[in-house]
């Protein structure tokens, strides 16, 4: 069958396997194939293709034990974040971290050691994960934690699947009293005054900021940084206070597969920014700067509302390019890339700028004290130049690209930016890996 990642670039004809026991997959592991764990296919590039096969962990999805007193959960690799959601918030229970989507596996969120907007204060997903169950290159399946096999532990987090295949996961998640949060959303205008902004409100256990990329140049553009906190139940009105957990209704609007290019459109995409950034910033009531009540689901996953967003940018797909710089040298870093696109000719159609705190656990783990860009690109013909500077200037200023990302980077620019990434290497070698999980991403990397 055709398959991609969530950016649609780029596709490839393969063998997609779902495996619904561990016997189904060791026995595919031990006929010889080459493969790739894949969850909901989130991961934006090609880490989650392979040629050969592709073994979906779809049908390996059931909760597995939850310890209540500790906020323990251990579950199968291919639950998704949105059934931990239905399942654990009614109960007083919220995963330490999550990404942009709830549409993700368990097993993906370690591969990616994915982060989110608390990430200056709670770091990434990785640092909840007691242990995992891997299955290795001869079928074998081993335990890691931070007690036992610590290197393929260390692995495995942000490893991309490469060390072997997740099979279980125990994490630990964080009680809360509410499903809802306290947002507020404070407009700014320009990179500085927008770093300026979000460093004041870091203490603020969410931070988030928006940038219209599209209004301006990028250093220019006007911004929204957007924090939240959970709300307590005695701050709740008094028709949610009565159910402080309920879950949210879910509303969503699809996208046909073959829609037409919309985002490929300056002027609608300038259109839908103005109207985003105009009801985000009077607090969706004509309140500007004043907190406003929300339930988690809109506030962490705003594009999970729209089903198949990605086909906005028509048949030919987009390349979401995510990097982080170290904070001494992140304002002139992000200026200079801001000055390189406007010279360019491409715009970024959506950007996302995160303040990051310490570095991840894993070999791989991306993030990194400093802050992180993330920007959505239409594909076309000057975008391969354009990333290709933009990845100069990452080099330069000591920076990296995110791997759950990336569909484009070279792997000197990857070298750069991870410093164990020759450890990491070694290991797959030393196990086998590197004969048996291999991606589009470990071939153009040479991982």
């Amino acid at each position: 069958m055709r398959l991609s990642g969530w950016g649609r670039f780029p596709a490839i004809d393969t063998r997609l396997v779902t495996a619904r026991s561990r016997q189904q997959m060791r026995d595919l592991i031990n006929g010889g194939a080459s493969l790739i764990a894949r969850g909901l296919g989130r991961a934006y590039g090609d880490a989650a293709l392979n040629r050969q096969c592709c073994l979906s962990l779809k049908g390996m999805n059931r909760f597995l034990q939850f310890d209540a007193a500790a906020g323990r959960l251990t579950c199968e690799a291919g639950v998704t974040l949105a059934e931990v959601l239905r399942h654990f918030v009614p109960r007083g229970w919220f995963p330490a971290v999550v990404p942009g989507t709830k549409q993700v596996t368990i097993g993906g969120m370690v591969a990616a050691d994915i982060h989110g907007k608390n990430h200056h204060i709670n770091g990434t997903f990785g640092r909840s994960v007691e242990s995992l169950e891997l299955m290795q290159a001869d079928g074998a399946i081993i335990t890691c934690s931070r007690q036992t096999n610590q290197a393929l532990f260390a692995a495995t987090l942000g490893g991309m699947g490469l060390t072997g295949v997740i099979v279980s996961v125990t994490f630990r998640l964080r009680p809360v009293a509410t499903a809802y949060l306290w947002e507020e959303t404070q407009a700014a205008s320009g990179l500085a005054e927008t770093m300026r902004v979000i460093e004041q409100a870091s203490q603020r256990p969410y931070v988030v900021a928006w940038i219209d990329g599209l209004s301006s140049a990028l250093a220019d553009g006007r911004a929204l940084v957007i924090t939240a906190e959970h709300a307590s139940p005695e701050t709740l009105p008094p028709a949610l206070a009565a159910a402080p957990l309920e879950p949210h209704g879910e509303r969503t609007v699809s996208v046909p597969p073959l829609a037409p290019a919309v985002a490929r459109s300056r002027t609608l995409m300038r259109l839908a920014n103005r109207r985003y950034h105009g009801r985000r910033s009077h607090g969706g009531r004509g309140e500007r700067g004043r907190p406003r009540l929300t339930h988690y689901d809109p506030y962490f996953f705003p594009l999970d509302g729209i089903h198949n967003w990605n086909c906005l940018y028509g048949r030919q797909g987009f390349v979401q390019y995510q990097c982080v710089i170290p904070f001494a040298a992140s304002r002139a870093a992000l200026a200079g890339m801001s000055e390189s696109l406007a010279g360019s000719g491409v715009a970024t159609t959506l950007a996302v700028l995160k303040l990051m705190g310490p570095v991840g656990d894993g070999l791989l783990s991306f993030p990194l004290a400093g802050y992180t860009l993330a920007m959505d690109f239409p594909l076309s013909d000057r975008l391969g130049p354009a990333l290709a500077r933009l990845d100069q200037m990452v080099m330069a200023h000591g920076g990296r690209v995110y791997l759950a990302k990336d569909a484009c980077s070279s792997h000197e620019v990857v070298a750069r930016g991870y410093p164990h990434l020759a450890a990491f290497t070694d290991l797959r070698k030393a196990t086998g890996a590197g004969r048996v999980f291999t991606s589009l991403l470990s071939e153009r990397l040479s991982l």
